[in-house]
C-alpha cells in the first residue's frame, strides 16, 4: 500500500474522541503522581495510628502525641486491652452481633429477593413498590424507638440487629442478579420436581456467590461499624459494642476503659496509646475481610445493579 493511499485513508477516518487517545508521557506522570498522593493520604494516617499503638509510653511522651517514626515496639497496649475487661467484652459483643446479624440479614434478603424475582409470585409488584417506598420515606427516630421499646427489645442485643436488619438496596441488587440467571435452569429443575427452596439452595445461590459475598460484606461492615443503635437502645455499659467503647475513649476523653485506669495513673500505659490500639482493633476485621471479597465487587455489584 502506497504512502498516498495510507494518507487518504487516515484523512477519511473519523477522529477518535480525546478519551480514546493514548495518554502522553506527561499525562501518565501526572496520573501516577496523583495516585501516589492518594495512597499516601490513605496510608499515612493508618501508619501513624498503628505506630502509636505499638509505641511505649516514653516514646509517645517524647513525641508529644502521635508517633510517626517508631523508636520501640511493644504490645503492652494490646495485651492489656485483650486481657479482660470492657474492651475484650465489647470486642466479643461486636463479633457476635456482626456474625448473627449478617446471617439473619442475608437469610431475609435472599428469600425476599428470590420471591420478588419470580414474575408469577403473589403480589410481588405491590411488595416491591412498598419496599422501594421505604428507601425515600422513613418513620423517623422517635417512632422507631417507640416501636423497639414496645416490643421489649431495649437493653437486648436484638435491638442492635432487628432495626437495621434489612437493606432494600441490597434486596434490589440481589433481585436484579437473580433475574439475570437463565430461566431455563429453574424450569428444568421444576420439571424434575424440585421445590422453590431447593431451586434457591442448589441452583440460584451457587450461581450467585459473587453478589452474595459482596452483600454479606456490606451487612458485616454495617453491623461492625454500627454505634447509634447501641447508643439509644442500650443503657448497660457491659453490653456496649466496640465502636461505642471507642467513642467513649476518643470523644468523651476518658482516660481508659474500666480496669485500666490504675495502669494509666501509675504511668505504665499511655491513654493515647490505648486509644490508638482500640482504633486498630476496630479496623483489623474489615481490613482482613475486604481483600477476600474485593475480586467479587465488579461482577457482583455491576451485574446485580444492571440486570433486571
Amino acid at each position: 500500500m502506497s504512502l498516498n493511499t495510507q494518507l487518504i485513508r487516515s484523512l477519511q477516518a473519523p477522529p477518535r474522541p480525546a478519551w480514546e487517545e493514548a495518554p502522553s508521557r506527561t499525562g501518565l506522570t501526572v496520573k501516577g503522581g496523583f495516585l501516589v498522593l492518594c495512597c499516601l493520604g490513605v496510608l499515612a494516617p493508618l501508619w501513624i495510628v498503628i505506630v502509636t499503638s505499638l509505641s511505649p509510653k516514653p516514646v509517645i511522651d517524647r513525641a508529644g502525641g502521635l508517633v510517626v517514626v517508631p523508636e520501640g515496639i511493644t504490645l503492652v497496649n494490646y495485651t492489656e486491652l485483650l486481657g479482660g475487661g470492657q474492651v475484650s467484652r465489647a470486642l466479643m459483643v461486636s463479633f457476635g452481633v456482626t456474625l448473627v446479624g449478617t446471617l439473619f440479614s442475608m437469610a431475609v434478603s435472599v428469600l425476599a429477593a428470590y420471591g420478588l424475582s419470580r414474575p408469577g409470585s403473589l403480589g410481588h409488584r405491590v411488595i416491591l413498590m412498598v419496599l422501594m417506598a421505604t428507601m425515600f420515606f422513613g418513620a423517623g427516630l422517635i417512632p422507631t424507638y417507640l416501636l423497639v421499646q414496645s416490643l421489649g427489645l431495649t437493653d437486648t442485643y436484638l435491638s442492635l440487629i432487628l432495626p437495621s436488619a434489612v437493606s432494600v438496596f441490597n434486596i434490589l441488587v440481589l433481585r436484579g442478579f437473580f433475574m439475570g440467571i437463565s430461566p431455563e435452569l429453574t424450569e428444568s429443575a421444576r420439571i424434575d420436581g424440585a421445590s422453590d427452596l431447593r431451586i434457591l439452595l442448589t441452583i440460584i445461590m451457587p450461581l450467585s456467590r459473587a453478589v452474595l459475598a459482596v452483600i454479606s460484606l456490606f451487612y458485616a461492615v454495617g453491623y461492625w461499624s454500627a454505634w447509634f443503635n447501641a447508643t439509644i437502645y442500650l443503657t448497660d455499659q457491659q453490653m456496649m459494642p466496640l465502636q461505642n467503647v471507642l467513642i467513649q475513649l476518643v470523644q468523651k476523653h476518658t482516660e481508659a476503659p474500666t480496669g485500666l485506669q490504675q495502669a494509666v495513673r501509675t504511668g505504665e500505659l499511655s491513654p493515647l496509646g490505648l486509644q490508638m490500639a482500640v482504633m486498630v482493633l476496630a479496623l483489623v476485621p474489615v481490613a482482613i475481610a475486604s481483600p477476600f471479597v474485593q475480586r467479587h465487587f465488579k461482577k457482583g455489584m455491576l451485574t446485580g445493579a444492571v440486570k433486571g
